[in-house]
């Protein structure tokens, strides 16, 4: 455990009795308390724990104005013997570290990072869902804290973690999903921001989203933002496709976010010995893999949903139909490997797991 004396002010009265842990929403209900460390005069200030609740902003904050904020996702579960597994918090630590040097936000130091994570779920073990499939959702977050309505890098910032008790993602929880393509939308270019988790990205998805889901699809599935044909990813995760006998899966070339359940999809399959390839795939050879019958499965990979079958793709006046029904082999084979280490089923011979 943590060797970071970090200062705790604990809740008088906590709110967990008026939780529905039966019934959990995704994101709608937070613990008792969250992590709280300043930046100010050129360094991080202690860290400190207190008591969920609001935080002190004001209007001209700069972060509400040109959007200098990280944030990440990442869960905690509970194990048979009721210890608590964060999973895989270096390799979300890094994404973090590397989204904060993109926006010209300092780095955290790692211990408190680190320590402070482990200290809050270390209290807040409580509120991880004893339930397999359900866990408490972690959610780190930092933003430029001066008050200037200059454009520049800010002096002051706030960085947060707080924990959300969280069911399913999508309401079809591991049934198939539906995407569809619009070209007339992109989501991020190279050189930009779309391989970082800051927040514009998912401000300029939303409209397009909006659009998909009031036509019935669940999300939307972007290309490239050139040339509009390349396959990329999903608002909300990765993308895979089983083709043949071979797991295909975009590159990371600049404007896809590097999944951090994409990293464990992958080394899953390379240990196996599939044959894995990262390719350019456009959605024109997807449609004619498809008509000939090669295009096996589709899934998508990410922390909130963990693996998520996918029974549709509309683009166009043209439609991929597979696996309407249920999750694919590959992809429930995927599903239960790592939701099996998750919840300390099966040996954690990858080192993904920091357990309390």
């Amino acid at each position: 455990m943590s060797q970071l004396t970090i200062d705790t002010q604990k809740i008088a009265t906590s709110r967990i009795s008026t939780i529905d842990f039966e019934n959990l929403t995704f994101g709608e209900q937070f613990s008792d308390h969250q992590l709280e460390i300043i930046y100010s005069d050129g360094v991080w200030q202690d860290p400190r724990i207190l008591p969920y609740g609001p935080i002190p902003m004001y209007p001209a904050v700069s972060t509400l104005h040109y959007g200098q904020a990280v944030f990440e996702g990442m869960k905690a579960f509970r194990y048979g013997d009721d210890k608590v597994n964060i999973f895989r918090m270096d390799k979300h630590f890094d994404r973090f570290r590397r989204s904060c040097k993109r926006v010209c936000i300092p780095v955290i130091p790692d211990e408190y990072f680190r320590e402070g994570l482990m200290t809050l779920i270390d209290l807040e073990r409580k509120w991880v869902p004893k339930a397999k499939y359900k866990s408490l959702y972690i959610r780190p977050i930092v933003f430029a804290a001066d008050q200037t309505l200059g454009l520049r890098a800010c002096m002051n910032y706030r960085f947060y973690i707080m924990c959300s008790p969280v069911g399913n993602y999508y309401a079809e929880g591991i049934n198939p999903i539906r995407l569809t393509t619009m070209p007339q939308f992109v989501r991020a270019v190279k050189g930009g921001v779309g391989d970082v988790k800051v927040p514009g990205n998912y401000a300029a998805s939303l409209y397009p989203t909006t659009k998909a889901q009031q036509q019935g699809f669940t999300q939307v599935l972007w290309l490239d933002a050139k040339e509009h044909k390349y396959v990329e990813e999903v608002g909300s995760m990765n993308i895979f496709f089983v083709i043949g006998d071979s797991l295909v899966t975009p590159p990371l070339n600049g404007s896809i976010l590097p999944g951090v359940t994409r990293s464990s999809v992958l080394e899953l399959a390379n240990a196996e010995g599939m044959n894995v390839d990262e390719r350019q795939v456009t959605i024109d050879e997807l449609i004619s893999l498809h008509e000939k019958g090669e295009l096996k499965e589709i899934f998508g990979s990410g922390t909130a949903a963990v693996i998520s079958p996918v029974g549709m793709i509309k683009h166009g006046e043209r439609t991929i139909s597979v696996s309407s029904e249920e999750m694919g082999p590959v992809a429930r084979k995927f599903y239960d490997q790592i939701t099996r280490i998750q919840h300390g089923e099966i040996p954690d011979r990858y080192s993904w797991c920091t357990v309390l």
